[in-house]
């Protein structure tokens, strides 16, 4: 493969279709302020690069990027790019990645509203993320050991499994389908209002009014932190440690804990409440 080392690139296109090459230790900035630097490209590696300027890498093919930093200025970076591999980068600008399939992303951090957005096949371990409306529609995600703040994350995403990670978001997962989470904290109200077979193993669930409308749901030796006003007209089979600070309306389906504070059933419900509520009985040695 062809090596570039140690040069600026700021010109529009500057190394538009380029194919087998290395790239090192360059910059892509500069007052001509060009844009597009690597569109149509395939085959290639960004090492230790710093770039600067907007939409670099479109319509590519088979990327590796190790040590580079997308600044706020690097817009839009990565839109219908297939077969990337993203490791130990800053990717700051905002909808860094759209519209992509088979990305990587590892030891990253990522500051970039409205990132993945109906992007497909997403594996992420290890990965500091931050913005709105993260991964709205995309599909199939692997995410492991991820940090992220950030309102209206995964809605309408498929296919997803999020393991060992931790959640600061609102309006999380609306709509989606077929997610698994398993051993993390979601923090946050209103979580996955509308979703369909969302299934949390031992997760803490942390915020007000969560779980509503969803059908098939599953929740297994989890914890729910200052939820009232759970499982509105949902589907639900839940097992919960601890204790619930109030349950309404639920549709069909059993929830366990070992205390609900509240337990309410309106008169002008939609629906009628089939669900069977238990209290876990205490077993005194």
């Amino acid at each position: 493969m062809k090596e570039i080392k140690n040069e600026r690139f700021g010109e529009e296109r500057a190394l538009y279709g380029i194919k087998d090459a290395v790239i090192v230790d360059c910059s892509f900035a500069g007052e001509e302020d060009g844009e597009s630097a690597l569109k149509e490209a395939s085959h290639f590696e960004l090492r230790n690069c710093f770039m600067d300027l907007r939409y670099p890498l479109w319509h590519d093919t088979f990327v590796v990027l190790d040590k580079v930093i997308m600044t706020d200025k690097c817009r839009a970076a990565l839109w219908y790019t297939s077969h990337v591999e993203i490791k130990n980068s800053e990717l700051l600008g905002i909808k860094a990645v759209r519209e992509c399939n088979d990305i990587e992303l590892v030891d990253t951090k990522i500051v970039s509203p409205e990132f993945g957005w109906r992007s497909n096949n997403i594996y992420g371990k290890n990965i500091d993320v931050e913005g709105e409306y993260l991964f709205f529609e995309a599909k199939r995600l692997n995410l492991k050991k991820m940090e992220f703040k950030g309102k209206y994350s995964f809605q309408y995403v498929e296919d997803m499994l999020i393991e060992g990670s931790n959640l600061d978001t609102k309006d999380a997962f609306w709509h989606s389908k077929n997610v698994t989470v398993k051993d993390s904290v979601l923090k946050g109200e209103y979580l996955a209002w509308y979703s369909e077979n969302l299934t949390l193993i031992n997760c803490k669930i942390i915020g007000t009014q969560p779980l509503c409308y969803c059908k098939n749901l599953k929740l297994l030796d989890c914890e729910m932190i200052d939820t009232d006003l759970a499982f509105e007209y949902s589907d639900v089979e839940a097992s919960i440690k601890g204790s619930i600070v109030s349950v309404k309306n639920p549709k069909s389906g059993t929830i366990m804990a070992d205390d609900i504070k509240e337990i309410i059933l309106t008169e002008d419900k939609k629906y009628p409440s089939l669900a069977n509520i238990k209290i876990r009985e205490k077993v005194h040695s």
